[in-house]
């Protein structure tokens, strides 16, 4: 994007970091005010570095959730990881996300770790102070503020809002100057067809066992207008036909309440009508497949 500079007008990338099913998603959602990032109680959800552009008076916040960082063991939670770790090295800011323990987890340790070898602002945000007495923070915050020189250490809630607006002004003040990055009325970088894709995997993960949402990809493969309404079709990936069984339900019960519940979701999102169409494919092995692997999840690379 090309335009004049502002003066005193600060943008730039800020990588949100941390471990699974620390809230990261829950927070960009609530800075940009509105459900970029699909949200579940499962770990492991964010599987893409998801763009969320949040335009100011004076600032454009370029928000990047990325998946959770941890001990990976399979081909696809690999990937995840190391995308992840990509984000930290190409940002302005690191926000560093992590929960109320007692003490510093040995994940989040290597997590700073890798801030340490970075080289850019990092800022700590201990997320859920909601579920805690806020006096057992300050042993918490004095062994961060040793385990490394943080920009700034703030307790914040992220499900309630509690000191994300505080949290919103030490961002904004580590971003350098420089004009909008995109234009003010654009929410992300990615295309709409991703965020169709997650919806739709938001209720896979929702509504089924555990086994399930870890082995599925959604792909939208087509997107179009017809009679005053949007027809999608979309293809969900799964490895094994046992998978496909019970994605599709008894007499397609279950593949029926995904649908219905991701086609209101989708229909809030575009502000139009929709008539979503979903088929289930078995893609034998594709979460253990680098060539697979591309293929279904870097589509929107």
């Amino acid at each position: 994007m090309t335009t004049e500079p502002l003066a005193g007008y600060r943008s730039g990338f800020i990588a949100v970091a941390g471990r699974p099913n620390v809230g990261k998603s829950t927070l960009v959602n609530r800075i940009v005010g509105r459900e970029l990032c699909i949200v579940t109680p499962k770990a492991q959800t964010t599987r893409h570095r998801i763009t969320a552009i949040h335009t100011l008076e004076n600032a454009q916040m370029v928000l990047q959730d990325t998946p959770g960082i941890h001990e990976a063991a399979s081909l696809l939670n690999r990937s995840l990881v190391a995308a992840a770790l990509k984000a930290l090295e190409e940002t302005d800011v690191i926000l560093l996300m992590v929960p109320p323990s007692e003490a510093i987890e040995p994940e989040d340790a290597r997590i700073i770790d890798r801030i340490k070898g970075v080289g850019v602002p990092a800022v700590l945000a201990i997320n859920k102070v909601d579920t805690v007495q806020p006096p057992t923070l300050l042993p918490l915050i004095d062994a961060y503020s040793h385990a490394y020189d943080f920009q700034a250490i703030v307790p914040i809630s992220a499900l309630n809002g509690t000191g994300v607006d505080r949290l919103v002004d030490v961002l904004l003040g580590l971003l350098p100057e420089g004009p909008p990055l995109f234009p003010e009325d654009d929410v992300s970088d990615l295309p709409t067809r991703f965020f169709v894709a997650e919806m739709v995997r938001e209720q896979i993960t929702l509504k089924t066992g555990e086994e399930i949402p870890y082995k599925t990809a959604v792909v939208v493969e087509s997107f179009k207008e017809e009679s005053g309404r949007v027809v999608i079709h979309a293809d969900i990936h799964v490895e094994k036909d046992s998978q496909k069984k019970i994605l599709i339900g008894k007499g397609g019960q279950m593949i029926k309440r995904i649908g219905m519940a991701a086609r209101q979701k989708i229909e809030e999102f575009l502000g139009q009508r929709v008539r979503l169409e979903l088929f289930v494919k078995v893609t034998p092995h594709w979460t253990r497949d680098t060539r697979r692997l591309e293929e279904l999840l870097d589509v929107w690379s």
